[in-house]
C-alpha cells in the first residue's frame, strides 16, 4: 500500500507546487508508482505537467463530487511512472457544494483509499490556505511535508500550520505524521538564509530534511514550459536538489519515517 503524502503550507509563494511536482517527478524517475493530487483550484501543478486546467474535464472537482472514479480521472505525464489527478478553477465551488455532504472531511480519503495499492506514493499538493481541501488532504495523507522558504518571516504561519495539524490528529487522522521541513529558495550568499536555515535546524532538529532546495529561476522556466526540472535541464542545481531530496525521503524507509 502506498504512503500518501500533502505537501502543505497556507503561505503562498514558499515552493509548495515546485516541491509537489518536482519531488513526484523524481521518485518515480527511481522507479516508483507515483500520482500527483493536484488539490490548488489554481491549477499550477496540473500547468507544470503540461496540462491546461481550463481544458480539463474530467477534474479533481468531479472525482469529489462521486461523478466519476479516480481511474477515469486519472491522466499520464512525460514521466511513464508519474501519473495526474488535475483540477481547475471549478474547484473553488467545491467547498460550498459539498458543505451538506456527509462525512465531508473524508471525500480525499476515501477516493484515493480506492487507489493506494496502485502506488508507491500519492502527492497531494494544497492550496495556500488551512481551509476544507486543506483539510480533506491532511485527513487522507500518512504523512505531510512542510516547504518552508529561507526568508523573512519564514517562521510566520508555521505555527498555526502546525495548530492545524494537531486539530486534524486529534479529531480526524491521529495517525498524521510530520514526514518534515524543507528549506526552500536558500541563497548561500544571503546572510538571512543562512540565518534562517540554522534557526529552524536548531528548532526543529532531525525533523529538517538534510537537502535544501536553492533559489534557482531555472525551477520556474520549466514550470512555464509545462515540464518537471529534471526534464527541462537535469543538470540544474534545482533538479539536482529534487533528485537529492526524492533520495532521503525513499531512504526514509518509503516515508515511514518523521514526527508528529
Amino acid at each position: 500500500m502506498g504512503s500518501v503524502i500533502s505537501i502543505v503550507n497556507q503561505k503562498g509563494g514558499v515552493g509548495k507546487t515546485t516541491t509537489a511536482v518536482n519531488l513526484s517527478a523524481s521518485v518515480a524517475t527511481a522507479e516508483k508508482r507515483c500520482l500527483l493530487v493536484d488539490c490548488d483550484p489554481q491549477g499550477n501543478a496540473t500547468t507544470a505537467l503540461g496540462v491546461n486546467p481550463a481544458d480539463l474535464k474530467p477534474s479533481l472537482y468531479d472525482l469529489i463530487l462521486g461523478e466519476h472514479s479516480g481511474n477515469q480521472v486519472i491522466l499520464d505525464t512525460h514521466i511513464p511512472l508519474l501519473k495526474l489527478i488535475g483540477a481547475n478553477p471549478d474547484l473553488f465551488g467545491a467547498e460550498v457544494e459539498i458543505f451538506s455532504m456527509k462525512d465531508k472531511e473524508y471525500l480525499l480519503h476515501s477516493i484515493l483509499s480506492d487507489l493506494r495499492d496502485q502506488y508507491d506514493y500519492i502527492f497531494i499538493d494544497c492550496p495556500p490556505s488551512l481551509g476544507f481541501l486543506t483539510l480533506n488532504a491532511l485527513t487522507a495523507a500518512d504523512f505531510f511535508l512542510v516547504p518552508l522558504q529561507c526568508e523573512y518571516f519564514a517562521m510566520e504561519g508555521l505555527t498555526q500550520l502546525l495548530n492545524t495539524v494537531r486539530l486534524v490528529k486529534q479529531t480526524l487522522n491521529p495517525s498524521l505524521i510530520m514526514l518534515g521541513i524543507l528549506l526552500t529558495m536558500f541563497d548561500r550568499r544571503n546572510n538571512l538564509s543562512r540565518q534562517v536555515t540554522d534557526e529552524v535546524r536548531q528548532h526543529f532538529k532531525d525533523v529538517v530534511f538534510q537537502t535544501v532546495i536553492p533559489r534557482n529561476v531555472t525551477l520556474s522556466e520549466a514550470s512555464s514550459y509545462g515540464k518537471p526540472i529534471i526534464l527541462y535541464d537535469v543538470r540544474s542545481k534545482g533538479a539536482q536538489s529534487y533528485l537529492e531530496l526524492a533520495r532521503e525521503i525513499i531512504i526514509k524507509g518509503e516515508g515511514k519515517g518523521g514526527q508528529t
